[in-house]
């Protein structure tokens, strides 16, 4: 058995799948935090619709096909990855565990990938950069006016983040009930009942006491509770449901390196983003399905937008991604590698930087695996022949 799956942690039982590690997150977390990490919008149709795509499809499998030792390789804007698997852009990571972003991205660097850092990152630009060797990824909110926008790619450029990944999705937040009901809104609603349910978890808050990381430090230095209702503000005051290709292409102008658009699910929108924006990739994603309930499944849409793009722009996939076998899946629709969010930050709550690498290390070695069982030798040789529909 692969050493990934013998990873040892302090848990009651093995932690040997990412769905392991979801279960012991919970364990770890206050609802109200659960709440705002693994929730949906509304009804969390798309959530689910998510994670339902992947079972439209079933994999060939190949035998005596003479491979060992898959390769697992790929090359995303001209960075060599050990993986096809990058960390997304998550917001206030902090609240997971207090080791955040940082150790997040030095998990990633150890494992051979990156670490897209978001805007509304619980460590600031700086704090990644000075903190890590790589060249990771920094994710841009286009809030507020042209200044505010241009304040954060001089200071990302400056750190020495090479790609640049513009999210589109959110002119306007999502409905995320789920959150509203447990109390993280904005700002969070604190009672009797979640402080008790918080407190009954004292390394959770004692992380989140000490080292205060419950704020966006790119956007405020003010720390702790005070800071958390100010980060909320400033993004709320910036929100841009006027946001247009024009201010996107903008962007893109003002950046020297890859440039990636995050949220497309429409082959003519990815279209736009690389012929009239200047992409060099786009992530299919519906923001995990937090945005817009009854957008469609990412994986559904992947198929459409590589068919569009996919010769001449980097195709990503994020959304629903839980297992190899989903990597795989997602390759041959095809992806040229997928981001993962939700399943970090499990690995991240219950263990820190050890359990994102823990998680890493599981889909890789079920990467590996699912290639080997199929009769393929790389994912580079990955393409839709290798798959079936599952009603055929």
């Amino acid at each position: 058995m692969s050493p990934a799956f013998q990873y040892r942690l302090r848990t009651p039982v093995p932690l040997v799948s990412v769905e392991d590690y979801r279960t012991a997150a919970r364990r770890a977390l206050p609802a109200m935090v659960w709440a705002y990490l693994d929730g949906g919008a509304e009804d969390e149709r798309t959530l689910r619709a998510n994670r339902e795509a992947f079972a439209k499809w079933s994999l060939r499998q190949r035998v005596l096909a003479g491979h060992a030792g898959a390769d697992i390789g790929v090359t995303i804007g001209g960075q060599q990855l050990e993986l096809p698997v990058v960390l997304a852009p998550t917001g206030l990571t902090g609240l997971a565990h207090w080791s955040g972003e940082l150790a997040a991205a030095q998990a990633a660097e150890r494992a051979g990938t990156r670490l897209a850092l978001s805007t509304a990152s619980s460590y600031s630009i700086e704090e990644v950069a000075g903190g890590t060797s790589a060249d990771h990824w920094f994710q841009l909110y286009p809030w507020g006016d042209g200044p505010f926008s241009d304040s954060m790619l001089s200071r990302a450029r400056d750190a020495g983040y090479r790609t640049l990944v513009v999210t589109v999705d959110v002119p306007a937040q999502g409905n995320r009930t789920g959150e509203r009901r447990t109390g993280m809104g904005h700002p969070p609603i604190l009672t009797p009942r979640r402080i008790a349910d918080a407190a009954i978890r004292p390394n959770w808050w004692y992380g989140l006491l000490r080292h205060q990381r419950m704020t966006m430090r790119s956007l405020t230095h003010t720390a702790g509770a005070k800071g958390a209702v100010e980060s909320v503000s400033i993004q709320n005051r910036r929100m841009r449901p006027d946001l247009s290709w024009r201010d996107v292409a903008a962007l893109g102008e003002r950046w020297d390196g890859p440039f990636v658009v995050k949220g497309v699910l429409e082959p003519e929108d990815a279209v736009r983003a690389v012929d009239e924006v200047g992409a060099t990739g786009v992530v299919v994603s519906n923001h995990g399905g937090r945005q817009l309930n009854g957008a469609r499944a990412s994986v559904d849409a992947l198929p459409d937008v590589a068919d569009a793009v996919g010769e001449r722009a980097t195709v990503l996939l994020d959304s629903g991604v839980r297992t190899g076998t989903d990597i795989v899946t997602a390759l041959a629709l095809g992806a040229d590698a997928v981001m993962i969010g939700r399943p970090y930050i499990y690995g991240l709550a219950v263990a820190g930087g050890a359990g994102v690498g823990a998680v890493l290390d599981i889909l890789a070695a079920e990467i590996r695996s699912t290639l080997t069982l199929m009769g393929v030798a790389s994912v580079a040789d990955l393409t839709r022949d290798v798959l079936r529909r599952a009603d055929a």
